[in-house]
């Protein structure tokens, strides 16, 4: 088994390999930064919908002080 010829490897095997990394590269950036975009517009619109939601605080019925302003 060891005294049998190697394998014939392809001349263009490293360079289809490497565009073949690169594509799989771009991918998964593009990937995370599609992800991390959609996180940040999730964050962006709980916040506003939070600042939205959240309740006026009441009036203070405070009588102005016996000196007058």
């Amino acid at each position: 088994m060891l005294d049998a010829a190697y394998p014939v490897v392809p001349p263009d095997l490293a360079a289809r390999a490497m565009a073949r990394g690169s594509r799989r590269l771009r991918r998964r950036r593009l990937a995370r930064t599609a992800l991390v975009l959609l996180l940040l517009a999730a964050v962006v619109a709980a916040a506003v919908w939070a600042i939205a939601v959240w309740p006026s605080p009441p009036p203070l019925n405070v009588p102005p002080p016996p000196g007058g302003w």
